[in-house]
């Protein structure tokens, strides 16, 4: 993984120092609120509904177990013994001591992390596959070309006080687990020409994606980019949206705004007389620059293994608990004779991407033993450990059963994303976390989930989809509705290469109603299915009368005025939120 030179400790050292001051300064009177805010922002500071939180950036997801251990050791310290894990890869601390936050970044630079751009109109942290540089059907490891461009970006000037937000994804992979169409900025490695695999590899660069308000599925802006013009074309775009967004309108000022009011072909027409002036200037890629940081990403020092382990194989068939989870949890690898691993953070009665401080450090003992000291964070809120033996796999099970981290639901309805919602955030309109309780709660048998099979469910607090509820199969999105939290259901959303957006199936439900709402779309699906059809298989066939029927039955639907939430109501677009 990317190792720190002097440059970066520099950096990270000298904002430490800086928000050092800033908050002594404002403890001493002579900083006020609204001067303080912009700069705090800039380091990952909140002033949230019961005091601050502090988001840390986890760069494309990477983490080693040092950092986990000190992330683990700062919650015990410093914050009520756990963080969350989010969305975008970043950890956030939801009860810090706003004068103890410059000893808690100082601890983050101790083991080379920090809270720089988890926030604030800027770009932000860069994610990538979960399963970057193993995945069988990787075409090449997103993950240098993620690192470069943090590095161009970080503290870059021009781009520090954009109209909003931006956040770019990069996918290197057959399947799309990034959820590139969903960013700002989304980049695919491609082959220049497919047929040839000799050919150059390059970037497809999607731009107006998002989520919000007004969600939008980013849209094709140029085929093929050789990777020597990565950082050049990059600084072209967001010189245009810097130029162009909207500054008199923070509902209006995301890159998907502006795309979709010039139109793709005409943003692309801009951008490419902007690239004019920098194109194969001083920021161009060398081959020698990309190698020098695709060596940090070198593989580790596998073994020569067979490509099916007997031990494994043996293991799955005398115990049908280890064969549940295995079904789940392992995933296919490039290298015989090892798998990734994903170990859930959605055990019963937890709320989803919560991890105490005792699980971190058992994460990081997981890593240490099993997979080369390395930990990757998923954007489903789980963790993954990329390199494990198979041979070992029985083994790390067992020892993940102790520590809560070894539920068989990957992939299934109670593998919830979910974010902190109006327990923590000042501008959530309702509570997730109950929400996810109480459907972990109505659907707890794993064999019925596994029967089931793959549905993804994700809930939002609110509009800003911090949860990812567009694209979950179902979406739960918490709205204001006379001062009470109420929860609207959409169906129909993706993620990957065919990503979609969910409809919204009508007015919203009362919290203790959701449970059941979702069951009764659950009895749809299962009455009408063909075999081995998927949830979102069937609702693609039957479209989505038959479930708004099933859950309207017997309960009048009303007009649904007064709600504060509808998801893609045509010309409203982005609360102004500082969220992921």
């Amino acid at each position: 993984m990317y190792r720190y030179d002097s440059i970066d400790r520099r950096i990270v050292d000298a904002r430490v120092a800086q928000h050092r001051g800033q908050v002594a300064r404002h403890l001493a009177g002579t900083l006020a609120d609204e001067e303080l805010r912009p700069v705090r922002l800039q380091n990952g500071l909140y002033i949230e509904r019961h005091g601050p939180m502090l988001r840390v950036a986890i760069p494309y997801g990477l983490l080693s177990s040092a950092q986990l251990r000190k992330l683990a050791d700062i919650s015990r310290r410093y914050d009520r013994g756990y963080g969350h894990f989010t969305t975008r890869l970043n950890m956030q601390f939801n009860w810090p001591k706003f004068e103890e936050t410059p000893a808690i970044l100082d601890e983050l630079a101790s083991v080379e992390m920090h809270a720089i751009q988890s926030s604030g109109a800027c770009i932000r942290n860069i994610t990538a596959d979960k399963f970057a540089g193993v995945a069988p059907d990787e075409l090449a490891d997103p993950r240098p070309y993620c690192e470069i461009m943090r590095q161009w970006s970080t503290l870059h000037p021009e781009f520090a006080f954009l109209p909003r937000k931006f956040k770019i994804a990069v996918n290197g992979a057959d399947e799309d687990r990034a959820m590139i169409r969903m960013y700002d900025l989304g980049l695919q490695l491609v082959r220049a020409r497919p047929e040839d695999e000799a050919s150059e590899i390059g970037l497809r660069v999607f731009a107006g994606g998002g989520m919000g308000r007004t969600p939008m599925v980013g849209r094709l802006l140029r085929d093929f980019l050789p990777r020597r013009h990565l950082l050049t074309y990059l600084e072209a775009v967001l010189r245009v949206y810097n130029r162009y967004g909207r500054r008199d309108n923070l509902y209006k000022a995301r890159i998907k705004i502006l795309v979709n009011a010039l139109g793709v072909e005409e943003f692309a027409r801009r951008v490419e007389e902007e690239w004019a002036f920098l194109k194969d200037g001083p920021e161009t890629l060398t081959d020698e620059e990309f190698d020098r940081v695709a060596a940090y990403f070198a593989p580790p020092p596998y073994e020569s293994l067979p490509a099916g382990d007997p031990a494994f194989a043996a293991a799955v068939a005398r115990d049908r608990a280890f064969a549940a989870w295995a079904k789940r949890s392992v995933h296919a690898h490039r290298i015989p004779g090892y798998a990734a691993v994903t170990l859930s953070l959605k055990a019963p009665g937890k709320a989803p991407g919560d991890v105490g401080d005792r699980q971190m450090e058992a994460l990081a003992d997981l890593a240490e033993r099993f997979s080369f000291g390395e930990l990757r964070v998923a954007h489903e809120q789980n963790v993954v450990l990329a390199d494990a033996r198979q041979r070992d796999l029985f083994e790390l099970w067992q020892e993940a059963r102790k520590h809560g981290l070894a539920t068989a639901n990957v992939g299934l309805l109670s593998d919830m994303i979910c974010c902190p919602g109006g327990d923590l955030c000042g501008l959530a309109y309702a509570r997730s976390a109950p929400v996810a309780l109480a459907v972990q709660e109505r659907f707890g048998d794993l064999d019925e989930l596994r029967d089931l099979g793959e549905i993804s469910l994700n809930i939002s607090g609110c509009v800003n989809s911090c949860g990812h509820h567009h694209v979950g199969n179902i979406g739960v999105i918490g709205i204001d509705k006379n001062d009470e939290e109420w929860y609207q259901i959409a169906l129909g959303g993706q993620q990957g290469q065919a990503a979609a957006i969910g409809r919204v199936i009508g007015p919203s439900f009362a919290a203790e109603e959701v449970p059941e709402v979702i069951g009764a779309l659950i009895a749809v699906y299962r009455e009408q299915r063909n075999d081995g059809e998927r949830f979102i298989d069937t609702f693609g066939r039957l479209g989505i009368e038959p479930f708004r029927e099933r859950a309207y039955a017997g309960r009048e639907r009303g007009n649904g005025e007064n709600e504060n939430a509808a998801a893609g109501e045509e010309g409203i677009v982005d609360v102004p939120d500082h969220q992921e």
